[in-house]
């Protein structure tokens, strides 16, 4: 079966896995997950993340991160910017997620990253994702 939109079936496959509490997810890797993954562990919102090579297709493993209270660090995420309807913003317009609370992932000129990271550099892109 063909995927229309990779990065929504990842950020599904981890909503997912959060709401049942699972430890870790599998997902089929690509160096955009990669990078979306990344800023996710980068941002504190997974634990630790690792290619698994020895499978017929590259995963991506990534162990979800809970606080003491078995509690998911990550509480949402949303996908903006899709297939049919792309979504860019300018460096001026760069979207603030709960005020600041929360993590907007563009992809830039310089690679993912951050909405603070972008406003930093002065740089715009495609909203790709919001967490919280």
């Amino acid at each position: 079966m063909s995927m229309s939109d990779p990065i929504a079936d990842l950020l599904t496959r981890i909503r997912n896995a959060v709401m049942a509490r699972h430890s870790q997810v599998t997902v089929p890797h690509s160096k955009l997950k990669w990078a979306i993954v990344g800023v996710l562990k980068e941002e504190g919102f997974v634990e630790r993340v690792e290619v698994l090579k020895d499978q017929p297709r590259p995963m991506i493993r990534i162990w979800l991160k809970y606080d003491e209270e078995k509690k998911p660090v990550l509480t949402g995420i949303r996908r903006i910017s899709k297939p049919g309807c792309r979504i860019y913003s300018g460096r001026d317009d760069i979207p603030w997620v709960f005020s600041g609370l929360g993590v907007a992932i563009l992809s830039t000129s310089r690679g993912v990253v951050t909405d603070a990271q972008a406003r930093r550099l002065g740089i715009g892109g495609e909203v790709l994702c919001y967490i919280w």
